[in-house]
């Protein structure tokens, strides 16, 4: 009998509709081997502006379904883009609803860098960020994969074999270093 798939849950840090970071995604979604099933996450832009106070009555709907998926996953994917040296506010504002949920802490997270250029300002802000969340980061640094930015698609990055290499060395990560949990 095999073991199920471990479910991680994909999260972009772009609202770009072709993001760089979406299409590293999906190409590591079409790269994955049966005992990983990655699932992207696509309702960044719906979630409302995070405020303390909404935590105290029922959260928002977004929310509730956000956490839900959180807690339904073995572990994280996260691509996230630098803006002005730092964590896109969007993302920022996806973080801040995870803060005060049950279904993260712990949660073993695997980063990707898909600047070409060497974007390090807003990964080191997203690993401390994590970090205090009570995360757990599979690898001290992020994966490396090199795309050249904006306007790139999953099959761009799969038309690659250095992307696809790249690609496969974080979908390792993922394989050895998250445990089995229920899928």
């Amino acid at each position: 009998m095999t073991a199920p798939a471990r479910r991680v849950l994909c999260l972009c840090g772009s609202l770009r509709r072709l993001s760089s970071n979406t299409a590293a995604l999906q190409a590591a979604q079409q790269l994955a081997p049966a005992t990983l099933k990655l699932v992207l996450y696509d309702g960044l832009g719906s979630l409302p502006l995070f405020n303390p106070d909404d935590e105290a009555d029922a959260v928002p709907a977004s929310v509730q379904a956000l956490r839900e998926v959180v807690g339904r996953a073995d572990a994280l994917l996260i691509a996230c883009p630098e803006y002005a040296h730092g964590v896109p506010g969007a993302f920022k504002n996806l973080l801040d609803w995870l803060v005060g949920s049950l279904e993260f802490p712990g949660k073993p997270i695997l980063l990707l860098n898909t600047a070409a250029r060497g974007s390090y300002h807003a990964q080191e802000a997203l690993a401390e960020i994590l970090t205090t969340m009570s995360a757990q980061l599979l690898t001290s640094q992020p994966v490396p994969v090199a795309l050249p930015g904006a306007g790139c698609t999953a099959a761009q990055v799969l038309a690659s074999a250095e992307r696809c290499t790249e690609l496969r060395t974080a979908l390792d990560v993922l394989l050895t270093e998250i445990p089995f949990g229920p899928s």
